[in-house]
């Protein structure tokens, strides 16, 4: 879920809004991206801005994406072939906000299910690491969006797409402290993860605490005696010539950083632990993480679209009834899940749209004495001095 590029104001861009267009920053709102047409075309049901973005009412979203289903003969709204096609692509993009009304609620139950859980573990995926600035995979400016919009539709289709952040210059977010905050409260148990930016074990989560499944840029392993070395640099970008390249049978990819075992007496290869496509998860790290979820009678699952298999079928491993939490920004193939009730009818998980550190920050304020809230949220600077302490280049 990467930052979107469309303003921070909003005015909902649907010709017909029955709110005359007037949208607060409070409101729940849903923000698109379509493709822009190859020849000029008279446009009437949106009100479409730059790079063919647009933001609505959930209610006028609903109303477009019927209309371009020919689902409701009542709707009056006048769609081109043009613009229904614009439609169905924007759906591919399409990223919710709920009202910060509605994420208050929510945050409320959210604290409630983690303060009551016995083994509450948290599952997290790229959408907690854009307020750091690094670039997301799906919605509005995802990477695979513009890949997708450039394939399709020409370069100037992708011309929004994030630029590339240097990974020495992350920083954890605000959702990064509070999962290691909550791991330091007792109140969570374990972290899988799906990042590689090693923003988790920079806020302190020692490794012994997370899996993280697609590996970390800032962790070496040694492909003879498989120790692991944490370094204050991405391993891939300071590569040395010590060992010969060695490229993966799996991914075709040279897995080797060039230094090699500090280790008395071993002195293999050293690699990286990056997960491509093509090669299979490590089988401890998978391992790790299945013994986790398996206990887990609650799952925090935050920025994560949960579409890469096995990863995915984690959030549901624990024992039944789930007690799914999801926040994101698109909608998922779980989130039915997050919405089944107890017998007394009291919903048993939480669904939320948006973003993680507006979600998190609402729920810490729920969980943790307001004064001591107060001093912790009031030290992010100085441990924000502290992390780049533990980033650098090479030595």
């Amino acid at each position: 879920m990467a930052a979107s590029s469309l303003q921070t104001s909003f005015k909902c861009n649907y010709s017909l809004c029955p709110k005359k267009f007037i949208l607060s920053e409070n409101e729940a709102r849903v923000q698109v991206r379509a493709f822009e047409p190859k020849s000029p075309v008279k446009l009437l049901a949106v009100n479409w801005q730059e790079n063919a973005t647009a933001v609505f009412h959930y209610d006028c979203w609903e109303t477009l994406l019927r209309a371009a289903k020919h689902t409701d003969s009542h709707d009056q709204t006048y769609l081109s072939l043009t613009e229904i096609e614009m439609i169905l692509e924007a759906k591919k993009t399409a990223e919710y906000f709920d009202s910060l009304e509605r994420v208050q609620a929510q945050a409320l139950h959210i604290a409630e299910i983690i303060r009551k859980s016995q083994y509450c573990i948290a599952f997290t995926g790229a959408g907690i690491s854009t307020a750091a600035g690094i670039g997301d995979f799906r919605g509005v400016d995802g990477k695979w969006t513009n890949l997708d919009k450039q394939k399709l539709y020409g370069a100037k289709s992708a011309k929004s797409g994030s630029s590339r952040t240097n990974l020495i210059d992350l920083r954890p977010t605000y959702t990064h402290e509070a999962l290691f905050k909550l791991l330091e409260m007792k109140l969570l148990k374990f972290i899988i993860s799906q990042n590689t930016d090693g923003l988790h074990l920079l806020s302190g989560v020692h490794p012994d605490q997370i899996a993280e499944l697609h590996g970390n840029s800032f962790v070496e392993k040694c492909e003879k005696c498989h120790s692991r070395f944490q370094r204050t640099f991405p391993v891939r970008m300071h590569q040395t010539g010590v060992c010969p390249p060695k490229p993966c049978p799996k991914c075709n990819i040279n897995h080797r950083t060039g230094r090699k075992c500090s280790k008395p007496e071993c002195e293999g290869c050293l690699m990286n632990t990056i997960i491509n496509f093509g090669d299979h998860l490590e089988t401890p790290v998978l391992n790790k993480a299945k013994k986790e979820a398996e206990q887990a009678d609650a799952v925090l699952t935050l920025g994560s679209t949960l579409m890469v298999f096995p990863a995915n079928e984690l959030v549901t491993c624990g024992p039944e009834p789930h007690r799914l939490i999801i926040c994101n920004r698109q909608i998922t193939a779980y989130d039915e899940e997050c919405y089944k009730t107890r017998k007394d009818g009291k919903q048993l998980g939480s669904r939320v749209f948006g973003n993680c550190d507006n979600l998190m920050k609402e729920v810490m304020k729920r969980l943790m004495p307001k004064a001591e809230l107060d001093q912790w949220e009031a030290s992010r600077s100085s441990r924000m001095k502290e992390y780049s302490k533990k980033r650098g280049p090479e030595i």
